[in-house]
C-alpha cells in the first residue's frame, strides 16, 4: 500500500482516526492528501506526519490521488461530490452515513469503484473492525491495517451493521446507568468507574476470545448462575422490556438508514409528529 496516493475529502473526527491508524508506525502509506475544509485537523495531521499534505482544494485531491475517501456531511454532501472531476476506474471510498450506494454514483457521474464503509474511532489505534460493501480487495486492505474488516455481500448486510455500529453511545449509558445508581446507592464515582470499565473490558475481551461459532446467548448463560445475581438482573432486564427495547431502538435507526434521512430531515419529522 506505500505506493498509494491517498486523499480525503472532508477532515473531520473520523478522517482524522483514519489517517492517524494509517500513519502510526509501521507507517501503511507514504502519501496522504486532507482536505482543507477543517483547516485546524488538517494542520494537525500536517504537523504530526510528515507524508499528509493539505490540498489547495477538493479538486486537487481527486485528480491527484489513486484513491478518495468522501468523509463530508451527509447535509452537504451532494453539492460537495457532484462538484467534483472523478475519473473512470478510480477508486472512491465512502464513509459518509444516511447515504445509499445509488445516490453516490448517481452524484459521482463517473465509473468508478466505489466501496462503502463504517470505520468507527478505534481505528486511529488499528483496533477498529470496519463493514465494508461491496467486497473490493483495495478497500479491504487499508481496513485491515487498521484492525479487521467485515466485507458484507449484499447491501442489506451492510446496513444491518451500520444499524449495530449505532450502540456505542449506548453501551456507554449503561455503564453510566450503572454508575449513577452506585453513586446514589453511597459509593464514589471514581469508585464505580474504577470497577466498572475493567468489567465491561473484560466481559468484551471473553466475546473476542470465545470459538466464532458460540452464540452471545451461550455466553449469557455461562456468566448467569441458576438462581444467581446475574441470572435476576438478566431477569428483570428483559421482564421489563430491555431487550424490547434494544430491538425497536435498532428498528428505528435502521429504518432511518434504510431511507437515507440526514439528521435535521429525521428531527423535523420527529418534531413534527409530536406536535399532532
Amino acid at each position: 500500500m506505500t505506493g498509494r496516493k491517498v486523499g480525503f475529502i472532508g477532515t473531520g473526527t473520523i478522517t482524522d482516526a483514519i489517517v492517524r491508524g494509517l500513519l502510526r508506525e509501521p507507517a501503511a502509506l507514504s502519501r496522504v492528501l486532507v482536505s482543507p475544509r477543517n483547516a485546524e485537523v488538517a494542520a494537525k495531521l500536517a504537523t504530526d506526519f510528515s507524508s499528509v499534505t493539505v490540498a489547495a482544494d477538493n479538486h486537487s485531491i481527486v485528480k491527484g490521488c489513486d484513491t478518495v475517501v468522501l468523509a463530508v456531511r451527509p447535509q452537504i454532501a451532494k453539492d460537495v461530490v457532484r462538484s467534483l472531476p472523478f475519473r473512470n476506474g478510480q477508486t472512491v471510498i465512502s464513509v459518509m452515513a444516511a447515504t445509499d450506494r445509488a445516490t453516490l454514483i448517481d452524484w459521482i457521474g463517473s465509473n468508478v469503484r466505489l466501496t462503502q464503509a463504517i470505520p468507527l474511532p478505534f481505528v486511529a489505534e488499528r483496533r477498529g473492525i470496519t463493514a465494508v460493501y461491496p467486497r473490493d480487495p483495495e478497500t479491504a486492505a487499508i481496513f485491515k491495517v487498521l484492525g479487521g474488516v467485515v466485507q458484507c455481500d449484499s447491501g442489506k448486510e451492510y446496513e444491518l451493521l451500520a444499524a449495530a455500529s449505532s450502540l456505542m453511545a449506548t453501551y456507554f449509558g449503561i455503564m453510566h446507568g450503572a454508575s449513577e445508581w452506585l453513586a446514589w446507592k453511597g459509593l464514589s464515582r471514581d469508585k464505580a468507574r474504577s470497577y466498572l470499565a475493567p468489567l465491561f473490558t473484560e466481559l468484551s475481551r471473553v466475546a473476542l476470545d470465545a470459538p466464532s461459532g458460540v452464540p452471545f446467548a451461550e455466553l449469557s448463560r455461562a456468566f448467569a448462575t441458576r438462581g444467581g445475581l446475574n441470572e435476576q438482573v438478566l431477569g428483570d432486564f428483559e421482564k421489563h422490556g430491555g431487550a424490547d427495547a434494544l430491538k425497536t431502538a435498532l428498528d428505528h435507526v435502521l429504518a432511518r438508514i434504510e431511507k437515507g434521512f440526514p439528521p435535521e430531515h429525521v428531527k423535523l419529522k420527529r418534531s413534527a409528529a409530536c406536535t399532532q
